[in-house]
């Protein structure tokens, strides 16, 4: 299993992308999609227009915003260039009411010449050809459903929180996971509302029994404290801060690399 990571940020970082985490098994699978993402993805080297399964965490913007650039250029290049695969976009309760919105409010996005469908996954496990991917509820914005994935394949597991405060969904969502990339918004001096400290996240892998922690999602106040010491007080594990395009090869028995495109 390979995580490239696309987005490490918030809406506005300076300098980093808002969140978005590709994940290849045997299949190429996508996980939010915020702003400038898709440029990420470009520069990574991945070929865009086979990516046919688009997983969110919750409707918030900062996470799905980069989605209507994709999909424009995907009509673009299915109408002009060479046919492209379907793609099915998976989401909390809401995603195929809002998605449904939008595909008909969007100028030529209804009349796509390849097959969209829209499933909502809910607090449950879907196996995608030898891949399992599990949805489950967390804890972030009282008026959403928001909920996180594990990915397994091959025998190694991935746990990403989606934005979340610190929560028993959370904890069993990474349950022995080899990496779980959590949502490091704050340092312990300036906690925020709806999402989690460092301190927090460290707790969290600690009680879930994770391998590794690769802490995300930063806003720039983050950047001004050593968040990995701060996690590191909760969890003895491996403790990265993630970075735009950092790839993670995750392996049995859980050694995971790393490396920069």
């Amino acid at each position: 299993m390979r995580l490239t990571v696309l987005g490490s940020g918030t809406n506005m970082h300076p300098k980093r992308a808002a969140a978005g985490y590709l994940v290849e098994t045997d299949q190429l699978l996508l996980f939010d999609f915020g702003p400038r993402t898709l440029m990420n993805l470009i520069k990574a080297g991945v070929d865009r227009h086979r990516l046919r399964h688009l997983f969110l965490t919750h409707h918030h913007t900062d996470h799905f915003a980069d989605f209507f650039t994709f999909f424009f250029d995907a009509l673009f290049h299915a109408k002009f260039v060479a046919p492209r695969p379907a793609l099915t976009i998976y989401g909390p309760r809401g995603t195929r009411r809002l998605f449904g919105a939008l595909l008909k409010a969007m100028p030529g996005f209804a009349a796509a010449p390849f097959r969209v469908t829209v499933t909502e996954l809910t607090d449950r496990t879907i196996r995608i050809g030898r891949t399992r991917v599990t949805a489950g509820t967390v804890v972030h914005s009282p008026r959403l459903h928001c909920q996180g994935y594990r990915v397994e394949h091959g025998g190694v597991a991935l746990a990403y929180s989606g934005d979340a405060e610190y929560c028993e969904g959370l904890i069993q969502l990474c349950r022995g996971a080899d990496v779980a990339v959590l949502d490091c918004s704050f340092p312990v001096q300036r906690p925020g509302p709806n999402h989690m400290t460092a301190r927090d996240c460290g707790r969290a892998a600690r009680e879930a029994g994770v391998k590794r922690l690769l802490l995300s999602h930063f806003y720039p106040v983050a950047e001004r404290y050593d968040v990995k010491a701060q996690a590191g007080r909760e969890f003895g594990g491996r403790i990265t801060l993630a970075k735009d395009r950092m790839r993670i090869e995750i392996t049995r028995p859980s050694r995971a690399s790393l490396r920069f495109q």
